[in-house]
């Protein structure tokens, strides 16, 4: 077995060790000697087993230092081959950092996983994503760029296109959550530095907020549906100016907010089953719709009747900034992805769990665009929202039904797309003050603060602007943690080291801060910058080189913050080079 292999190696220590790590040893002050060794093992940080030390250490005791998927060699889930091939280190080193943790920096949700919490299967990822991926801002997609003239082949293409493209930065991103057990906050830090990592997470925590607050509102819509026309006509559901909504309106919001909440409140345990469960009553409700829409619009020709109305230069013009929005509606899970992977029992569940995405998108698209298209010829005009569809099909029970469908397609997406994040984001900001379900509430709470009744009621055109305005902030941060983790670190993190504010800890860099990483942070949003304030009216005009960069922002600031983080790295030279990393197996196992 490897593992056996592996910890036969870690707990006996080589007896002709190689001359390289006898070097190292000597270079860091670490003694030969088994004993020290012992005794270090015993007084790390992470390890709450206080006996005498032992010359040789157990399973149970390496499992309290949370080392980086012992549950994974624990568990004997994953194959010797997947263990192997998930590392590049060449040896299994008895090392260990002597850094102490911070309590500033750690706490439950922020320590990396243990064998007992990694649950997901490759099927339970696989549920996750397709709990996100059915709900109302999905049904859109493929239904607006018909409507901006594609065919509807076209309309779906460049979806299934952006979820291919998306999903390469998905699956490399999760890696280290599930090698190491670590959240997106505390992986950042090994990029943006122990403080640094603030930024990126809050930036991802706040359109998280935003989205928090839209998806409850649309639950909140659903519900509005159910209610008598006597209380729809009543004064109670004239809109208020100050309000910018009627009072009935905002307490059905406040209803499936408090909902929401209450499922937030039994952690990432309720979130998975929740999701879990929630996957096949949403598949069988979403083919009762589409066999529905089937039969009333006698099939689906008006559909595939839909040609496109574009020229060759005007498809191109349309396209990419397309691309780049319906990329930047999964951007947001492609920096945080950590967050749920960390809980897979190993790489190949993973990546399994996640290679179904351009499937589940593609297929649900379809779903949007079939039922949207077949709307004209059951009611003689287009209805494109979903739940004004449920409106017009009648019937109480039909309803009740489609309302369940719709608010358990918005929950399911909200929780898992739009609170995770935010609350990790809050917790690594004051491990002390706040707990998982403190910056869920908090994160909640934002999402009233975003107003976004308002947001909603604008034109078509501000999804756009929003979604491929906020892809200029994560391209970014997504580029500069996948090129330090692959690039720069080469998978190797020292875990210990990220949980410390000790100024020689190999994350610590200049005050806490990576500088390289905040120049390219900074470098490449400001580029898009001149685009987005021409978008949304503040700037009459600008160049047309600015406004390419714009339409293609996700994948502008993405490969020039990447490509401009290597280079700094490189002039500047990494503090942790020589940092103790913790290895997974022996590659000669």
């Amino acid at each position: 077995m490897v593992s056996s292999k592996c910890f036969s190696l870690r707990l006996h220590p080589h007896p002709h060790p190689h001359p390289h790590h006898l070097h190292h040893r000597q270079r860091h002050g670490i003694p030969n000697s088994p004993a020290t060794f012992a005794n270090r093992r015993r007084d790390h940080p992470f390890n709450t087993n206080q006996t005498p030390a032992p010359t040789q250490l157990s399973i149970s005791d390496r499992s309290e230092a949370y080392h980086p998927n012992t549950s994974i060699l624990q568990s004997g889930i994953c194959p010797p081959a997947i263990l192997t091939m998930a590392t590049s280190q060449p040896q299994c080193s008895p090392e260990f950092d002597v850094l102490a943790p911070d309590p500033t920096l750690t706490n439950d949700d922020l320590k990396p996983t243990a064998s007992g919490q990694r649950t997901f299967s490759g099927l339970e990822m696989a549920t996750l994503w397709i709990g996100l991926v059915v709900g109302v801002p999905s049904y859109y997609l493929a239904g607006s760029l018909v409507d901006l003239g594609m065919a509807w082949w076209q309309g779906i293409a460049t979806v299934v296109a952006a979820n291919i493209i998306l999903l390469v930065p998905l699956i490399l991103t999760g890696h280290p959550g599930t090698r190491y057990g670590i959240s997106f906050p505390v992986l950042a830090r090994s990029s943006f530095g122990i403080r640094g990592a603030h930024i990126p997470t809050l930036l991802r925590a706040l359109v998280g907020c935003g989205w928090y607050g839209i998806e409850s509102w649309i639950g909140g819509e659903a519900i509005f549906l159910l209610l008598p026309e006597a209380v729809k006509q009543s004064a109670l559901s004239q809109t208020l100016p100050w309000l910018g909504t009627s009072v009935v309106e905002f307490s059905c919001f406040i209803v499936f907010w408090l909902v929401q909440l209450a499922i937030v409140w039994n952690g990432i345990d309720g979130i998975r089953e929740l999701e879990k469960y929630s996957a096949p009553i949403l598949i069988v409700l979403t083919s009762c719709l589409l066999a529905w829409s089937y039969i009333n619009a006698g099939g689906f020709g008006h559909m595939l009747s839909l040609s496109s109305r574009l020229s060759s230069s005007e498809f191109w013009a349309l396209f990419f900034p397309s691309l780049t929005a319906n990329i930047s509606f999964w951007a947001t899970l492609a920096l945080n992805i950590p967050d749920f992977t960390r809980y897979a029992k190993c790489q190949t569940d993973q990546i399994i769990g996640q290679a179904g995405l351009p499937i589940f998108m593609g297929a649900f698209t379809f779903v949007g665009l079939a039922v949207t298209s077949s709307t004209k010829a059951i009611f003689g005009h287009v209805i494109s929202n979903p739940i004004q569809l449920l409106g017009e099909i009648g019937g109480l029970w039909t309803m009740i039904l489609s309302i369940f469908g719709i608010s358990l397609a918005t929950i399911t997406t909200n929780i898992a797309a739009n609170v995770v994040a935010p609350a990790n984001a809050l917790v690594n900001l004051s491990p002390s003050r706040f707990t998982f379900r403190r910056g869920a509430l908090l994160t909640a709470v934002l999402g009233i603060a975003f107003q976004p009744w308002r947001l909603l009621k604008s034109s078509e055109s501000f999804v756009y602007t929003w979604l491929v305005g906020y892809s200029a902030l994560l391209g970014p941060i997504g580029a500069i943690l996948l090129a330090d983790y692959y690039l720069v670190q080469k998978t190797n993190l020292s875990i210990k080291q990220l949980y410390t504010l000790d100024p020689r800890g190999a994350y610590y860099y200049s005050g806490g801060f990576n500088l390289a990483a905040m120049t390219a942070l900074v470098l490449g949003i400001l580029p898009v910058v001149p685009g987005f304030l021409q978008k949304v009216g503040i700037l009459s005009s600008v160049p047309e080189s600015l406004v390419l960069v714009y339409n293609n922002a996700w994948f502008f600031s993405f490969f020039s913050a990447g490509i401009l983080y290597c280079i700094l790295s490189c002039l500047k030279g990494k503090e942790n080079n020589d940092a103790s990393m913790d290895p997974l197996v022996s590659s000669t196992s």
